[in-house]
């Protein structure tokens, strides 16, 4: 059982909801995510 492609909207939706209970949290949220991303594309798993 791959747990991968459940990844992005499972983090999708914990992320909307830390944003509508503290919206100061879109900045780190969104750095996160750029970094994560950033990472799997330079270890070629995108």
């Amino acid at each position: 059982m791959n747990l991968i492609p459940h990844l992005g909207p499972i983090a999708s939706l914990i992320a909307g909801i830390l944003i509508l209970i503290m919206p100061r949290l879109l900045n780190y949220i969104v750095a996160i995510y750029l970094i994560l991303i950033g990472l799997l594309g330079l270890m070629g798993t995108r």
